[in-house]
């Protein structure tokens, strides 16, 4: 893999990964408030302003000078966080949402309108692809194509003039498959179409695609940003302030969708740490992958980190790290997925990933089973499939647990 984010130098004005992680936008000001070294949650849905004003627009007053209206608009906790979630991303503006599901389509909002083609990655999250099909194509008059995005050249064959937007998601869930992030950004821009990537399983300590040349980036906060699996949320990060303009009009005024001031809290709590938990699921999943690809109970392994990956070369290029998510087929039926499943103590049996606790999924009956069988087929998504989040616990433990629940299945 490429430099980590620590070891690659930033600009001469931004300090390192780690520490924007820790304390970009939550730095103490005795002349604000009491010195508190985390931002406090502010509770409050309003705030007093010093007087009226008839050539001043109350709803813009401005956050970075302390001035707040209705937390709607603007909260101090939930402005911090999307400072530091555009820093972290290398973008200039964030918006954060009450989902990561919110996040995406109010960014997919601001990019299109009716009339208008997409072009997306045929291996979307399931509640991803959904929303697609049913919200903007059956009821926004919105066409979208799905595409094999590992083929740069099948997303350029897809875009039309009138692709407003093309929407990847790299590595994908739960296949760990990857698209070329630059070379596609250059097919996006010969039409004019925006670029978005949902960069949730990675997170930007091991991929920045607005680097690479996306032009708005989202996540899931619930996943590795927050990393504790106690708080729902999601933002969409861009350097475009035009798009900046857009989605934040859908957050705060069109949808009316923002991050509750205690999520924000936990968020901007969980990033700390973001760094060092990132390294340690990086280290644990690559050791996981390795033993599970030498398993004889195994028929495949997914994962971005393996020399066995077909995409291993552009992960090197693109990727700062393998990430902490895996998934592997065993050889077996669905029963002996069931069985093997029951014998795990380590891993508990659950959506969502990112925490740092260890999770075992089932993608054809849990998160991909809005998906018809005919559609999960066609994206090798079998019943012998399982996807694993790759917690902090020390490997040895892991290890140990996979390897007895193989032995119970003999």
């Amino acid at each position: 893999m490429t430099d980590r984010p620590g070891d690659r130098g930033a600009r001469k004005d931004s300090p390192e990964f780690e520490t924007t992680a820790v304390t970009h936008a939550e730095q103490p000001s005795h002349d604000e408030r009491a010195g508190d070294v985390t931002m406090p949650i502010h509770l409050a849905s309003t705030y007093e302003v010093d007087g009226i004003d008839p050539d001043v627009s109350l709803e813009e007053l401005d956050p970075e000078e302390n001035q707040y209206l209705y937390s709607r608009l603007s909260n101090p906790t939930r402005h911090a966080l999307e400072k530091r979630l555009a820093a972290l991303e290398g973008g200039d503006h964030g918006m954060a949402f009450a989902s990561g599901t919110s996040a995406v389509v109010a960014t997919v909002t601001a990019s299109v309108s009716p009339g208008d083609h997409v072009v997306a990655f045929d291996d979307l999250y399931g509640g991803t692809k959904t929303m697609f099909k049913e919200l903007f194509c059956d009821r926004l008059d919105v066409a979208v194509d799905f595409v094999d995005a590992r083929d740069t050249d099948a997303v350029s064959d897809a875009v039309r003039d009138d692709t407003a937007l093309v929407w990847m998601e790299t590595p994908t869930n739960p296949l760990l498959r990857l698209c070329d992030i630059e070379a596609i950004a250059s097919v996006a821009e010969s039409v004019g179409a925006t670029l978005g990537v949902d960069n949730t399983f990675l997170s930007p300590y091991f991929q920045r695609p607005l680097e690479l040349g996306a032009d708005v980036v989202v996540h899931s906060t619930t996943k590795y940003l927050n990393g504790h699996s106690d708080s729902i949320g999601g933002v969409a990060v861009t350097s475009d302030d035009e798009l900046a303009d857009e989605i934040g009009f859908l957050q705060r005024v069109g949808m009316g969708n923002v991050l509750a001031p205690f999520d924000a809290f936990l968020t901007l709590r969980g990033l700390k740490t973001l760094p060092l938990r990132m390294r340690q699921h990086e280290t644990n999943a690559a050791e996981i992958a390795a033993y599970l690809d030498e398993h004889e109970g195994v028929s495949r392994v997914y994962y971005p980190g393996l020399r066995s990956h077909p995409q291993y070369d552009l992960a090197e290029r693109q990727m700062d790290g393998g990430g902490g998510v895996l998934s592997f087929e065993l050889d077996g039926d669905l029963e002996v997925v069931q069985r093997f499943v029951a014998e795990l103590d380590e891993f508990a049996l659950a959506v969502s990933l990112g925490g740092v606790e260890s999770l075992i999924e089932h993608p054809a009956s849990m998160t991909h089973s809005p998906l018809t069988p005919e559609e999960r087929e066609e994206l090798g998504i079998t019943d012998s499939l399982l996807r694993v989040s790759v917690g902090v616990e020390h490997p040895k433990d892991l290890l140990a647990d996979l390897e007895s629940a193989f032995e119970r299945l003999d």
